[in-house]
């Protein structure tokens, strides 16, 4: 499934998705996904962020009944809008609708025996500003040692990351200080390190913080093979020369590592995190 923008109407064989959000949208992009898995259809999606007013509420019934017009078959809608005027007014069109802040505060209303607030942009306060400072600072930390760009300041980083060329460092030390703070160099393990047989001399002082990333070398194949088609960096025999070298040094050195070849980068990212035991987490 992937995001985009268009109203065009979806093939015979989709259904269309609207999240509808005060905010960025994530959250129900999130909640629906996970949702939406459960069944074996496809579908295209369209993100609705920031309906904080009638006059936007309004556009997204009018988007959201297009559409419906369009395909001949009502777009399901996941929304997450806190103020119950604006949600009132989406809930108008004739969209199939999944109202993930009524489902969840009404009954927590009666429970806790308290009216919520009912504030847009809660969770995005000045109480958590302190986290998103954090995630800035992480975010330029893996920027600055990826790839193996530096060793400055390592005694920071919360988990370094190696594996060969290719196998998800980078997209997996983004995805971890962008969501949770965490400050994650990575580094290739390259042809001399597998000659010489052991780590690069500048980690061996933070082998705790190590975590090793694989994949299998038929998939490494492939992916190489789009950046550098036809080259030996992406011949299946150097590729499994590589990760079994890879896999060898891992095991030699006592470094946790994992396969990320049928993962996602969430999974691989919250196994990680399990991994240090991290206590960091960023809310959206």
């Amino acid at each position: 499934m992937s995001a985009q923008s268009s109203t065009a109407a979806p093939t015979e064989s989709e259904r269309l998705v609207f999240f509808v959000s005060d905010g960025t949208g994530i959250t129900a992009e999130t909640f629906g996904h996970s949702v939406l898995t459960q069944f074996d259809l496809r579908f295209r999606e369209i993100r609705l962020p920031f309906i904080d007013s009638a006059e936007k509420a309004h556009e997204a019934v009018r988007k959201i009944n297009e559409s419906c017009d369009a395909d001949g078959k009502r777009p399901i809608v996941f929304s997450t809008l806190v103020k119950a005027e604006l949600s009132h007014i989406v809930r108008q069109s004739r969209g199939m609708h999944m109202d993930l802040i009524q489902t969840f505060v009404e009954p927590l209303e009666q429970e806790f025996g308290i009216k919520s607030t009912h504030t847009i942009g809660r969770s995005h306060n000045i109480a958590d500003s302190e986290d998103y400072k954090n995630r800035i600072e992480a975010i330029n930390f893996s920027l600055a040692h990826d790839d193996g760009q530096s060793h400055k300041n390592l005694e920071n980083a919360d988990v370094i990351l190696v594996g060969v060329s290719r196998s998800g460092k980078t997209p997996t030390s983004l995805y971890l200080a962008m969501q949770y703070g965490i400050k994650a160099a990575n580094y290739p393990l390259i042809p001399e390190d597998f000659e010489r047989g052991k780590l690069p001399s500048g980690l061996l002082p933070y082998k705790a913080k190590i975590f090793g990333l694989s994949i299998a070398p038929e998939r490494l194949t492939e992916v190489r093979n789009e950046r550098r088609p036809g080259s030996k960096y992406a011949a299946l025999e150097n590729c499994r020369y590589e990760v079994n070298e890879a896999e060898k040094m891992m095991h030699k050195e006592g470094i946790r590592w994992m396969s990320s070849t049928l993962k996602s980068i969430e999974e691989i990212a919250t196994m990680i995190l399990q991994e240090i035991r991290s206590e960091k987490r960023a809310y959206y």
